[in-house]
């Protein structure tokens, strides 16, 4: 028998005077990696506090590790370790005594491993939480986090305020935890290079909507950029999600590429080109947003 899904969103609603979440689903498998990708505003931050319990939806149901959300809140967040950019520790206590409150709080607290994460992120206990630099504060709620040994690990925009050497240092950190332990874990950026370093399944949301959501190789695979010479209008093709045209030259974005597609489009091929999961993102909301404007909705 499969084991059910850590994360189960189904048709989630919330409206606020200038933004609604709508219909929103998710599903996370045990031992999956997600990246919930979105620019900012698109609805990342509200999606995940109503996973955490932290609003009540309008609409739909939520269960977190088969617990329904919010109600049973209180046993689905003991089994989860939650990172926020926007969570802060107390400036004025050191890292050793944020140890000992989570670890009085949760019986699962692996004081072994939490002395691991610290050689390992080069944290030292004795450390006050007001000398620890941006990227040192992000190691620290990661920690204190994983030595939980949580089933569950939700990340929401945790390197959003870090340099680039930081956010660097800290991802190739967490990828090399995540080879110690297999765990579920939902990862929210904006940032798609984030995302596809650590990510095995992708999900899309803009302006309050899911747009896509599939397997990171099945996107990659999938989307190509085409350099084509025509000779006349460009077929109307369902895959064609873009095309700028000058003369008898045209760039064409496509989803669902196939060499049966090259066949189709009746035109000289120049070339085919593999496009990064950022180019995807952007084409696949521009697309959505078009629609969306067509329909009116």
């Amino acid at each position: 028998m499969n084991a059910p899904p850590v994360i189960d969103m189904r048709g989630v609603r919330k409206a606020f005077p200038f933004f609604t979440l709508e219909a929103v689903s998710l599903a996370l498998e045990p031992g999956q990696i997600m990246g919930l990708v979105g620019p900012n505003g698109a609805g990342k931050s509200t999606t995940i506090k109503l996973l955490m319990g932290l609003l009540s939806p309008d609409a739909g149901e939520i269960r977190l590790l088969g617990h329904a959300m919010p109600a049973d809140q209180a046993a689905a967040k003991a089994g989860v370790g939650y990172v926020s950019d926007d969570m802060r520790l107390f400036q004025h206590a050191t890292l050793q005594w944020h140890m000992d409150f989570i670890a009085a709080i949760y019986p699962g607290w692996d004081a072994g491993y939490a002395a691991t994460l610290l050689r390992r992120f080069g944290l030292r206990a004795a450390q006050p939480v007001k000398s620890l630099s941006s990227g040192e504060h992000a190691k620290a709620l990661l920690l204190l986090a994983l030595a939980r040994r949580p089933r569950l690990l939700v990340l929401d925009e945790p390197t959003a305020s870090l340099d680039p050497v930081a956010r660097h240092e800290l991802l190739a950190e967490v990828m090399d935890v995540l080879r110690d332990d297999r765990r579920s874990i939902l990862f929210s950026s904006h940032n798609t290079v984030d995302v596809e370093r650590i990510s095995d399944r992708i999900t899309f949301i803009d302006r309050g909507r899911v747009v896509a959501a599939s397997d990171k190789e099945d996107f990659l695979d999938r989307w190509r950029r085409l350099q084509l010479r025509l000779d006349g209008p460009l077929p109307a093709l369902p895959e064609i999600v873009a095309c700028d045209r000058d003369g008898a030259l045209a760039t064409v974005t496509v989803d669902d590429f196939s060499d049966d597609l090259l066949a189709r489009l009746g035109a000289s091929v120049q070339a085919v080109q593999r496009m990064s999961l950022e180019e995807i993102f952007v084409a696949t909301v521009m697309h959505s947003r078009q629609a969306r404007e067509a329909s009116g909705s």
